[in-house]
């Protein structure tokens, strides 16, 4: 009988690091869709918003959704508002850190990324390249979540777009 090992998303792939960019996998954590039921509301999110810390908070995901991500289920009492259902192994979160690393989303993806626009704690729900993602800026950068069958793509556009980045950001040094 074979005998299945559970990986990472991108395990093998991860971590990357260009110029002053790295790219690294989040660790596996709880993720749950949270949808309130009508005419309820369940404290979700205003509109490209976050709420809560890296160890556990509510994104926006969408009208009336939000994803919790944590390192523990949402509170059981959550359910008599609104319906939860885990999707833990459905995605896969990498964090872009790094002097470069707003520049090189933004070749993947159509948002205003500046930081004066896009600011810790919001988040979006957009493409990077072909893919369907959710945006978060962060302290220190950005978490990227992608469906987990797309990790692969996500890491090679990323790695493509940061040497891209660095490459220029070398070629400007030099030139001065």
């Amino acid at each position: 009988m074979a005998k299945l090992n559970a990986k990472n998303p991108a395990d093998g792939l991860l971590p990357l690091t260009e110029g002053e960019m790295t790219l690294t996998e989040v660790e596996a954590r709880e993720i749950w869709s949270i949808a309130p039921y009508p005419g309820v509301s369940a404290g979700i999110p205003s509109p490209n918003r976050s709420t809560g810390k890296e160890g556990a908070r509510m994104i926006w995901a969408g009208r009336d959704q939000a994803l919790w991500i944590g390192t523990n289920a949402p509170d059981a009492k959550l359910s008599e508002t609104a319906a939860l259902t885990d999707q833990s192994d459905a995605w896969t979160i990498v964090r872009l850190d790094g002097a470069g690393a707003d520049d090189a989303l933004a070749r993947l993806t159509p948002l205003d990324l500046r930081e004066g626009h896009f600011k810790r704690g919001h988040t979006a729900r957009t493409l990077v390249g072909h893919m369907t993602a959710q945006i978060t800026r962060t302290t220190k950068g950005f978490e990227i979540m992608v469906f987990r069958s797309m990790a692969g793509t996500l890491v090679h556009e990323l790695q493509v777009a940061m040497q891209s980045v660095a490459a220029r950001s070398k070629a400007q040094r030099s030139w001065e």
